[in-house]
């Protein structure tokens, strides 16, 4: 199965999670007029970066990315952050990290979003940012990735589909939201499309328990995040060429009004177009949120139409009008973001 590449070690997957205008006044302050700006007509465009690139732009040790997150056509940050930064020993949550960058950008008047990652891309085992403990109870697997626009690359994610390890994730969950509901914009799971090394595997692995997880993680995230919108990144499943699956996920989503987003915006790639988007396209107005990121590889991804790179419009455009997007997170990389705001 192809999938989709996604972050590298604990930096970043994709990222995209926005507010829903449901309980939006609740997840966060009023902004004033200048932030109000930061809506361009159809979307709304915010950044995306790991944690520690956060960190060191608030630091001042990059006053590039610093200057963006400033940008009065700039909505807010979604920032990728490892599960091991939120949980040291078993049960023991840490915050600091996120308190620090929460007030940051309620000071500025900006939004935060945060992406809970708990699968790696690139990255040895031994190396995946999970907790020891999950570690040392065998909760990690090898992943492989075999997206064909880039070399085959093997990971690790947690193993969700062994209850033990899914019951410590939902408890750091339900630990967060008791923490931050109502002050994060949003909180969202990493994309599905992994890819488990069944031949290196010990976790007793398959398609079905993957994917049961991933839904029991769906609705445990909204159930303990009531006032902050709760988001579930869906790209592709595996072993799902019927797409059944994908259309659960999409239907809990609809009843359950849990957000949708996708790690990356490619517009008319028939892979995409058959899996994910096809749903978000079905599915438009009947999500409490749709919001998607244009990631590093994107911006040099030639557009099928043109066989050139995309266009800052071309992604916009596309994201909104064909699936449903309010809000994108975008790549410092993207050039539009290296000149002055219009």
């Amino acid at each position: 199965m192809m999938t989709q590449r996604g972050a590298v070690g604990s930096v970043v997957l994709t990222a995209v999670a926005l507010t829903a205008t449901v309980g939006a006044a609740a997840a966060t302050p009023v902004l004033d007029k200048a932030a109000a700006r930061v809506s361009r007509d159809k979307v709304t465009d915010n950044l995306y970066m790991s944690l520690g690139a956060f960190e060191d732009a608030i630091s001042g040790e990059d006053p590039k990315v610093k200057a963006m997150i400033d940008r009065t056509d700039i909505g807010g940050v979604q920032v990728v952050v490892p599960w091991k930064a939120l949980e040291g020993k078993k049960g023991e949550y840490k915050w600091s990290r996120l308190e620090n960058a929460l007030k940051y950008l309620q000071e500025r008047h900006k939004k935060l979003f945060v992406q809970v990652q708990d699968r790696f891309f690139d990255v040895a085992m031994k190396d995946a940012n999970v907790p020891q403990y999950v570690k040392d109870e065998g909760g990690v697997a090898p992943t492989i990735d075999e997206n064909p626009d880039n070399p085959t690359t093997h990971g690790a994610m947690a193993a969700q589909w062994k209850k033990e390890v899914r019951a410590d994730f939902q408890a750091m969950l339900k630990a967060m939201a008791k923490k931050f509901d109502g002050k994060l914009a949003g909180v969202n799971l990493p994309e599905t499309a992994v890819e488990v090394d069944t031949k290196q595997d010990k976790t007793k692995y398959t398609s079905k328990s993957y994917i049961d997880a991933e839904i029991d993680n769906m609705r445990y995230g909204k159930k303990v995040f009531t006032k902050t919108q709760f988001i579930q990144y869906i790209n592709f499943l595996p072993e799902d060429d019927d797409h059944k699956r994908m259309k659960e996920m999409f239907d809990l989503a609809r009843e359950k009004k849990i957000g949708i987003g996708g790690p990356d915006t490619l517009p008319d790639r028939p892979y995409q177009m058959e899996n994910s988007y096809k749903f978000l396209h079905e599915y438009k107005g009947a999500l409490p949120l749709v919001a998607m990121a244009v990631q590093e590889p994107d911006i040099n991804a030639k557009d099928p139409k043109t066989g050139k790179p995309y266009t800052r419009e071309r992604f916009t455009n596309f994201a909104h009008d064909y699936l449903g997007a309010r809000h994108m997170f975008w790549t410092t990389e993207a050039d539009w973001l290296q000149k002055p705001p219009a």
